[in-house]
C-alpha cells in the first residue's frame, strides 16, 4: 500500500526565490499547454493529447534557458496535470454532471510541483535525513518529525502560505494489528457530538472553525479594507491563510486521533454511506464542513486497511427513526435527543440508537448473527455491502 509523509522545509531566502520561480514557470507552462489545447480544438477542431505536448518539452528547454533548471520529469508532470484536468472534464460531461471546463491558473493559484520518480532521480535525502537535495533548488533543511518509511515513489514540494513542505509518497508493507472480533457502529454528528458509538461512547465535537470564527472574521474584515497591490494587503492575506491552516491542522489532528483509537480496538467498524457532497450543500452545511466527515472517513479507511481491519458502509435510511430493540419506526424532530419507544417502552438516546441500527444493518443473514460472531477476516459479506 502507499502512504504519504509530509514534512516542513526550511529554505534559505535564495532557495525561497528559486522555489517561487519554479512554481511560476510551472504555472506558465500549465497555462500554455491549456491554451494550446483550447486553440487547437477551437480553430482546427483537433484534439491535442498528453504525448504530443510532452514531446515538445526538450525544445522548450532548449529555447527557454530558465526551464533548464527544472527537472524534465517535473515539467512532464505539469503536462500530465493538464491532461488529468481534461479527462476529468470529459468524464463529468459524459456523466451529465456540472462539467467545469479546465481554467487557467492565476498568480498564487499554482502551489506545488512534483517529482514523479523521486526514489531514483530529482530528490535525495542527505545528512541523515536533516536535509533534502532538490534538483534546481539545492540542499534544503527539512524536519523529519517522524521516520520516513518504505520505498519513495514520488515527492511533491508544496507552498502553504509562507511555509514550504515536501510530501513523500512511499510504498509500505501493511502492519496488521492483532486480530479483534469486536465490531462497532458509529453515528457521525456535528453538535454536540462528533461521533457516537453503538456502545454508548460519545466523542465531543471540537468545532474548531466555530471557536476561531470571530478571530477569522476580524482578520477577513482587515483584509477587505486593504488596497490591492499594497504590502499591507499581502500581510493581511497571509494572516487569514494562517488562521485557516491552523483550523485545518487542528481538525486533521483530531481525526487522526479518533480514527486511531477506533482501529486499535475494533476489528470491524460500520458507518453510514452518507452523501456528504449533497449534505454539504444543505442547511447543515456549516456544521458538516466544520466536522470534516469526508476527511475523517478517508483517514479511518486507510488506517483500517494498514492495520488489517474492516470498514463497512451501510444504507443510512431510517437509522435515526427505528427502535433498535423492537424495530418500531417513528420520525422524530432533530431537537429530540432522548425518547421512550412508544411500542416497547425502552428509553433510548437518539444517536446511540442510530449507531446500534447502523451496526445491525451489517448483519449477514436472517439468523440475526452480527459481525461480532465471526472471526476477523472470515465474515460473510452480504451482496449490498
Amino acid at each position: 500500500m502507499r502512504k504519504a509523509f509530509k514534512y516542513r522545509l526550511y529554505p534559505t531566502q535564495p532557495q525561497r526565490r528559486d522555489l517561487d520561480k519554479t512554481l511560476m514557470l510551472c504555472r506558465q507552462l500549465y497555462n500554455a499547454a491549456l491554451q494550446e489545447r483550447r486553440d487547437a480544438y477551437k480553430k482546427a477542431g483537433r484534439t491535442v493529447g498528453f504525448y504530443e505536448q510532452k514531446k515538445w518539452l526538450p525544445e522548450i528547454r532548449a529555447e527557454l534557458p530558465e526551464y533548464k533548471h527544472i527537472h524534465s520529469q517535473v515539467l512532464q508532470n505539469v503536462i500530465e496535470r493538464v491532461d488529468l484536468a481534461f479527462k476529468g472534464f470529459f468524464r463529468r460531461v459524459k456523466a451529465g454532471q456540472k462539467a467545469g471546463y479546465p481554467r487557467f491558473k492565476g498568480k498564487g493559484r499554482y502551489d506545488s510541483f512534483t517529482f514523479p520518480q523521486a526514489g531514483t532521480t530529482g530528490v535525495k535525502l542527505q545528512d541523515g535525513g536533516r536535509r533534502v537535495l532538490l534538483y534546481g533548488i539545492g540542499s534544503v533543511k527539512v524536519k523529519l518529525h517522524r521516520p520516513l518509511e518504505g520505498k519513495i515513489k514520488t515527492a511533491t514540494v508544496k507552498r502553504e502560505g509562507e511555509h514550504w513542505y515536501i510530501i513523500f509518497i512511499t510504498e509500505v508493507d501493511p502492519k496488521p494489528l492483532p486480530p479483534s472480533e469486536e465490531a462497532i457502529g458509529i453515528d457521525l454528528g456535528t453538535n454536540p457530538h462528533f461521533l457516537v458509538t453503538s456502545e454508548g461512547e460519545m466523542v465531543e465535537a471540537p468545532r474548531h472553525f466555530q471557536k476561531a470564527e470571530e478571530k477569522l472574521a476580524k482578520a477577513q474584515r482587515e483584509l477587505s479594507r486593504k488596497k490591492k497591490g499594497k504590502s499591507g494587503r499581502k500581510k493581511a492575506r497571509l494572516k487569514v491563510a494562517k488562521l485557516h491552516r491552523k483550523i485545518a491542522n487542528q481538525r486533521r489532528d483530531f481525526h487522526h486521533k479518533v480514527a486511531r483509537k477506533l482501529v486499535n480496538r475494533y476489528g470491524t467498524i460500520v458507518h453510514e454511506d452518507l452523501n456528504i457532497l449533497a449534505l454539504s450543500r444543505s442547511y447543515v452545511a456549516k456544521g458538516i464542513h466544520d466536522a470534516g466527515w469526508a476527511q475523517f472517513l478517508q483517514i479511518l479507511a486507510y488506517k483500517a486497511e494498514e492495520a488489517g481491519r474492516r470498514v463497512i458502509k451501510v444504507d443510512p435510511k431510517y437509522t435515526s427513526q427505528d427502535c433498535p430493540v423492537c424495530g418500531h419506526r417513528e420520525k422524530k424532530p432533530l431537537w429530540v435527543r432522548a425518547y421512550t419507544c412508544p411500542q416497547c417502552g425502552t428509553l433510548l438516546h437518539r444517536d446511540v440508537a442510530a449507531a446500534q441500527n447502523i451496526l445491525a444493518k451489517a448483519w449477514t443473514g436472517p439468523s440475526g448473527e452480527t459481525l461480532r460472531a465471526f472471526p476477523q477476516g472470515n465474515t460473510p459479506r452480504s451482496p449490498g455491502l
